[in-house]
């Protein structure tokens, strides 16, 4: 599939999932699989950071961080998600959503403190592509936060498999350590990382295992990565 039909092929596909998105997303980013995201960008990013939330969906995630103390603006490729998104910049004046291309982000060289990028990379049919533009628009010093899906995450079954079929898909089946490696190669630096389990895992008891073989039993791992050089 060659990237402009992916790129329409994922927008139409989001635009038609974003109704049903909205009706869990609350419960990902409070209770669920996202709810250490913040916690965990906020370790390391400064409060009051201008930060890009690229695949920000239908904004949760971004109020998640206004609220935390960051300028956000959210980017995603269907209108849909952004329209939902926007009925939450009503009391956030350092909120707001842009529909955009991750090819080619609507930001300056170096523009951005820190982008979050959550379970979005994947979607897209040049990764690498990807990560080479959110650098380009990061401070020197600054930092992103990539949410990469584990090997055996629901979404991967349901999203991913047909292509064995032969049919056409939209999504990327890149693995946690693999997306490490393009980052690194890329100009990033691994600053930290931490895992999602997975429904009935406990990485408590897992303290033994090697990182891959935690990857393997997480429904998402996230990685804190730097753009080298002072700001």
């Amino acid at each position: 599939m060659d990237l402009h039909t992916w790129h329409k092929e994922s927008e139409k596909k989001w635009d038609d999932f974003a109704s049903k998105w909205v009706e869990n997303s609350q419960e990902m980013w409070e209770t669920g699989s996202r709810k250490n995201i913040i916690p965990f960008f906020s370790q390391y990013v400064p409060t009051g950071n201008k930060v890009a939330d690229i695949g920000c969906g239908d904004g949760v995630g971004s109020l998640k961080l206004a609220e935390a103390g960051y300028e956000v603006t959210g980017i995603d490729l269907s209108n849909v998600m952004i329209e939902f998104a926007m009925e939450k910049t009503v009391h956030q004046p350092k909120l707001s959503f842009i529909q955009g291309d991750f090819y080619s982000l609507p930001f300056k060289d170096e523009e951005m403190d820190a982008a979050l990028v959550i379970n979005s990379l994947e979607y897209t049919g040049e990764p690498l592509t990807v990560v080479k533009e959110i650098h380009r628009i990061i401070k020197p010093g600054g930092y992103a936060c990539f949410g990469i899906l584990g090997p055996t995450a629901e979404p991967r079954k349901k999203f991913s498999f047909q292509r064995l079929l032969g049919d056409k898909v939209i999504m990327n089946t890149m693995q946690p350590w693999e997306f490490e490696k393009i980052a690194v190669e890329s100009g990033w630096k691994a600053v930290a990382d931490t895992g999602v389990a997975k429904r009935g895992v406990d990485f408590t008891k897992l303290g033994h295992f090697s990182k891959d073989l935690k990857q393997a039993v997480s429904f998402m791992w996230l990685f804190l990565l730097q753009k080298e050089g002072n700001q």
